[in-house]
């Protein structure tokens, strides 16, 4: 029969893992390399990308081009 049986042996290793990733808010603790990754991750990189959207909106037009025809419009 196919299934977990009475002869399953689980690891304790994998069980201990599972067990932490369950309660990793518990163990949590700001340090300045979490509030450094914090600020990475929420601030800087999507500002940079939105400020580089916002500097070439319109800058390019791909749609409707012809072979020989350039692609920037300004």
């Amino acid at each position: 029969m196919a299934g977990p049986s009475k002869s399953l042996i689980l690891d304790p290793a994998l069980q201990k893992y599972y067990e932490l990733t369950a309660n990793r808010y518990k163990y949590f603790r700001w340090t300045p390399r979490h509030a450094w990754f914090s600020f990475l991750y929420m601030a800087l990189i999507p500002g940079t990308l939105g400020y580089i959207t916002y500097k070439t909106e319109g800058k390019w037009e791909l749609r409707g081009k012809r072979r020989g025809d350039t692609i920037s419009e300004w």
